[in-house]
C-alpha cells in the first residue's frame, strides 16, 4: 500500500474501512475531466467523448482484471478456462451488437465500418510473435496499458519497447504485406447477417464448451471465483469485478466506440505513431518510409496527437486504470525488477510491437474488434496467437521466470 492511502470510516461495523490512494485518484480524475474539456473545444465533442470512453475502458480492465495474457496462460498451463469463457461471452455480445449495424453500414445515422483485413502469412507470423510477446512482456496491448496506469513499473518497460517494436515494423512492413494472402473477407458480407451470427455464436459456444470439458477433466470441477471483500456499489467503485461484468462493459464500450469513431476499438496503431513522432524528434526521417507515405498515415504523422482517435483512447485507458487503482487503494509502484524479468519485458515488448503491425492489430484491434467485425483475419489471429502463447508459456517463461509457480487464478496481466 502506498504512503498516501487514507482511511474513510464506514457506518456498518462489520465492514472494513475503505482505503484509497488520494493523490493518483485526484490526478487521474482531474486529467480525465480536463482532457475531455480540451478535446471538446479543440477537436470535437466526439473526440472528448472517446477520451472518456478510453478512461472507462481503463477502469473496466483494471477492476475486472480483464487480461488476455493471464487467461491464456492459466489455460495452457493449468487448464483453467474462466478467462477464456469470459472472452467468448464478450465476443458473443460483440457480434450481436456489431453485425446488424455493420451489415447496413450505419449506426443511428453515423456511417460505420469494421476492421476487416487480409488473412495471410503476415497475420499468422505476426500473431504468433505477438502471442510469444504476451507471455514474455507480461501483457497484451490492453493489459500493458491498464497495468502501466495501475502502477506496474515493469510494464512501463514493456510499453516502451512495444512502441519501439511497432516503429521498427513500419520500416519494412510492406515486404510482409506482400507475402501470400487472401483478400479481406467479411463473414457478414460473404454469408449474410443471420448465417454469420449463427456461425460465430456456435464457435464461441464450442470453444467455451471445450474449456469446460478440459477444466473438469483436469480438476474435476470448475474453478470457484474468489469471494469479494465488497458488495454492491462499493464493489462497483473499488473492485474487483466479476469477469462477466468486465466482458459486458468492454463489449458495450467497444460498441460506443463504433458509434463515436465510426470504427471499432483499436490500440496499437497509436504505438507506431508515437514511435514515429519520437523518431522525428531526434532527427530520423520516418516520413520517407513507404508506410508513412500512405495518405492516412501521412496525415496522422503530420497532425497533433490529440487529433488521433487511438492515441486519445490509449491515454484515456492509462488514466482510467490510474483512477481505478486509486479507488482500490492499490497504487504502489515497485521498481525492484529482477534482471531476467526485465530482459523478458524488453524482448516481449519488441515482439508485441513488431507482431501487431504484421498482423493488422493486436488482441483488441485484430482479435476482439476483428472478430466483432466479422473478419476472417480475426479468427486466424486467434489461432496463431494462441500457438505463440503456448510456446511462450511452455518453452520460454520457465527460463525468464524460474521462480514462477503454477498459476492458480487470474491476475489481469
Amino acid at each position: 500500500m502506498s504512503s498516501n492511502a487514507s482511511t474513510l470510516p464506514l457506518p456498518p461495523a462489520a465492514l472494513p474501512p475503505i482505503r484509497i490512494n488520494r493523490k493518483p485518484l485526484w490526478i487521474a480524475l482531474l486529467l480525465v475531466l480536463a482532457g475531455a474539456l480540451y478535446l471538446n473545444q479543440t477537436v470535437s465533442w466526439r473526440q472528448g467523448a472517446l477520451w472518456i470512453v478510453g478512461a472507462l475502458l481503463g477502469v473496466t480492465l483494471y477492476h475486472a482484471s480483464f487480461g488476455f495474457t493471464q487467461a491464456w496462460r492459466v489455460f495452457v498451463s493449468d487448464r483453467r478456462g474462466a478467462g477464456l469463457r469470459a472472452q467468448m461471452f464478450m465476443l458473443a455480445l460483440g457480434v450481436l451488437l456489431f453485425f446488424p449495424f455493420l451489415a447496413q453500414g450505419s449506426l443511428f445515422g453515423q456511417p460505420v465500418s469494421g476492421f476487416v483485413s487480409p488473412p495471410g502469412v503476415s497475420v499468422v507470423l505476426g500473431a504468433f510473435l505477438f502471442g510469444i510477446g504476451m507471455q514474455l512482456g507480461g501483457g497484451c496491448a490492453s493489459g500493458t496499458l491498464f497495468t502501466v496506469g495501475g502502477g506496474n513499473a515493469r510494464m512501463l518497460v514493456t510499453l516502451l519497447f512495444f512502441i519501439l517494436g511497432s516503429l521498427i515494423a513500419t520500416q519494412h512492413v510492406g515486404w510482409w504485406f506482400a507475402l501470400p494472402s487472401l483478400p479481406p473477407i467479411s463473414l457478414v458480407a460473404e454469408l449474410g447477417l443471420a448465417p454469420a451470427l449463427v456461425l460465430s455464436l456456435a464457435v464461441f459456444i464450442g470453444i467455451a464448451g471445450v474449456t469446460v470439458r478440459m477444466e473438469k477433466a483436469r480438476h474435476g470441477t470448475l474453478e470457484t471465483p474468489p469471494s469479494a471483500e465488497w458488495r454492491g456499489w462499493r464493489r462497483f467503485l473499488r473492485g474487483p469485478w466479476p469477469l462477466v461484468w468486465g466482458a459486458l462493459a468492454l463489449a458495450l464500450l467497444n460498441f460506443l466506440t463504433l458509434y463515436l469513431a465510426g470504427r471499432p476499438w483499436g490500440i496499437t496503431s497509436a504505438f507506431a505513431l508515437w514511435g514515429a513522432k519520437i523518431a522525428q524528434g531526434v532527427g530520423l526521417d520516418v516520413g520517407a518510409w513507404a508506410f508513412w507515405q500512405t495518405p492516412a498515415n501521412a496525415k496522422a504523422l503530420a497532425a497533433p496527437l490529440w487529433e488521433d482517435i487511438t492515441s486519445v483512447m490509449d491515454i484515456g485507458i492509462v488514466l482510467g486504470a490510474l483512477l481505478a487503482a486509486g479507488l482500490a487503494g492499490r497504487f504502489a509502484p515497485n521498481l525492484d525488477i529482477p534482471r531476467r524479468s526485465l530482459a523478458a519485458a524488453v524482448i516481449g515488448g519488441l515482439l508485441l510491437g513488431y507482431g501487431a503491425r504484421l498482423a493488422y492489430g493486436c488482441n483488441i484491434g485484430a482479435y476482439f474488434s476483428g472478430i466483432a467485425s466479422g473478419s476472417l483475419h480475426g479468427w486466424l489471429w486467434l489461432v496463431a496467437a494462441f500457438a505463440g502463447n503456448s510456446v511462450g508459456v511452455r518453452v520460454l517463461r520457465p527460463y525468464f521466470f524460474p521462480e514462477e509457480r503454477r498459476e492458480q487464478g487470474l491476475t489481469g496481466c
